[in-house]
């Protein structure tokens, strides 16, 4: 089965498709994005991401391509069409086609919209979440508003490669102060020894997570606390556990960070049982 993408009101094969040379996402990043992950057939926290979208899109001014719920359709045809069970679709918001110029274009000029969605195996994240995964931590080098979902991740990118380049899964950056901020790809918390689940509050300083506020959910289902607050390296390194959160990879053990062991450097038993039961408190929105 050939993968289909959904371009600017056409759905063609993922290989031939293309958007023009002066689309404003390619020449300024001028743009916004959106990640749901798919599970069991079902498009996971869809309200809230599209929630997000929203916000992203009016925080940058730019116009919905269309309305909400043709979107909706959209993504849930670009699962179907792709044969995605368990996976990933992915929606990108551009502020169109126009001559390259700083400026905003003139307000006729229609907002770019690809959606795309491939298939992942959940058991391979399955398997990472039994070992746990590595970070390391960097500067922060990033515009102030993280709080936007821009396509703009060239310091993201960076800290990526580094981590992989290091032997690590993800980054954290971490500001002036020496406080963790947010990973490349990911929301960074800890599990303080007296049981409190720990992760920096979501104002300007980082994305504001969907599987975050979702993880929250379950916690409080779980009888356990939740305090929003900024952590030191030096306190993640010494917490009874760690973990990040993200679409891609739900709820995962962090077991080392910039070389030291998390506790026992295994995967901590809160963590695991937050995803474990991330499924249950989830949005499930049918993907067809």
């Amino acid at each position: 089965m050939p993968r289909i993408a959904y371009v600017n009101g056409r759905y063609v094969r993922h290989a031939q498709a293309a958007v023009h040379i002066e689309d404003r996402g390619y020449q300024f990043a001028d743009g916004v994005y959106e990640v749901c992950e798919v599970a069991r057939g079902f498009i996971i926290d869809m309200t809230r991401h599209l929630d997000r979208l929203d916000r992203s899109l009016r925080e940058l001014r730019i116009r919905w391509p269309l309305r909400r719920a043709a979107l909706e359709l959209i993504m849930r045809e670009v699962v179907r069409r792709n044969g995605v069970k368990n996976g990933l679709v992915y929606v990108q918001v551009t502020r169109g086609v126009a001559p390259r110029d700083h400026v905003f274009p003139a307000e006729s000029t229609r907002p770019a919209l690809i959606v795309t969605a491939k298939r992942t195996d959940p058991q391979a994240n399955a398997r990472r979440a039994e070992t746990g995964v590595k970070v390391i931590t960097v500067p922060e080098n990033r515009w102030e508003r993280v709080d936007i979902k821009t396509i703009g991740l060239l310091p993201n990118v960076l800290a990526r490669q580094k981590a992989r380049e290091s032997g690590a899964s993800e980054a954290w950056f971490v500001d002036s102060e020496g406080l963790v901020k947010e990973g490349a790809a990911t929301n960074a918390w800890i599990v303080t020894q007296d049981g409190k689940l720990v992760t920096r509050p979501a104002d300007y300083g980082i994305l504001r997570g969907i599987t975050r506020a979702t993880v929250m959910d379950v916690a409080a289902r779980l009888g356990l606390e939740v305090e929003e607050r900024a952590f030191s390296v030096e306190e993640a390194q010494s917490a009874r556990e760690a973990f990040i959160t993200a679409a891609s990879t739900v709820v995962m053990p962090v077991v080392e960070i910039d070389g030291r062991p998390v506790a026992n450097g295994h995967p901590g038993t809160v963590a695991l049982s937050l995803r474990r039961s991330f499924f249950d408190v989830a949005e499930k929105c049918p993907a067809c």
